[in-house]
């Protein structure tokens, strides 16, 4: 895998190459603003690009608006975008395009190097993964409080882990519990939801992300 990264911050950013140049990934680019990322992009045309959102010049949403131009010139490359904060409105953005291909992860959380390298592989192959603070905030903004509240707490457990991009396996293997449970589960919250399931996890993925979108 290719991936190019960019951070205002030096350590962040060579901290972060360091890490995955040790998992044997093509760091091919470092960038500390975004027009310097844009140009890294189209220059060795990565699997990844990992984005802060905020950068120079004005530390707003310089890499939020990288990440749009990099989807509007060059939609086969994965968007993670590691922030130090929850932005809300931030993820609602990226979102509202298309959550395909896309990641938002919390750089405090990102603490076990092989599971980062599976969020990349999930991502560069179309997948999402939205970090679990992430998916907190969009559920409290959950357009149908009823339909919400009618999920019990086990299916709430379970969109979460969905919603981040995790498999019937993987979320058998966080809660304790059999695929085939998960899939009940699964079954349940789409019902109660009114969101047609898939036949694949993506598909799943991005039904749910489509209707916990404000």
């Amino acid at each position: 895998m290719r991936v190019v990264i960019a951070d205002d911050n030096l350590l962040v950013r060579e901290g972060i190459a360091s890490l995955l140049r040790r998992a044997e990934i093509d760091v091919a680019g470092e960038s500390g603003c975004a027009d310097d990322l844009l140009a890294d992009v189209a220059r060795h045309a990565p699997d990844v690009a990992i984005i802060d959102i905020r950068m120079p010049p004005d530390q707003s949403d310089e890499g939020v608006r990288a990440a749009h131009e990099i989807r509007a010139r060059h939609p086969q490359v994965g968007i993670v975008i590691l922030s130090q904060h929850v932005d809300l409105s931030t993820a609602t953005r990226v979102l509202a395009e298309s959550p395909e291909r896309l990641g938002y992860l919390l750089k405090d959380r990102v603490t076990d190097l092989h599971e980062f390298v599976g969020t990349l592989d999930h991502v560069a192959a179309g997948g999402s993964a939205l970090d679990a603070q992430v998916v907190t905030g969009l559920l409290s903004g959950f357009r149908d409080r009823s339909a919400l509240a009618a999920l019990t707490e086990r299916e709430r457990e379970v969109l979460q882990l969905v919603a981040e991009g995790r498999s019937n396996r993987g979320i058998g293997d966080r809660l304790g519990i059999s695929e085939r449970a998960v899939q009940k589960h699964v079954t349940s919250i789409f019902a109660k939801l009114a969101v047609p399931s898939g036949e694949d996890d993506n598909r799943r993925i991005l039904a749910v992300l489509a209707y916990l979108r404000p």
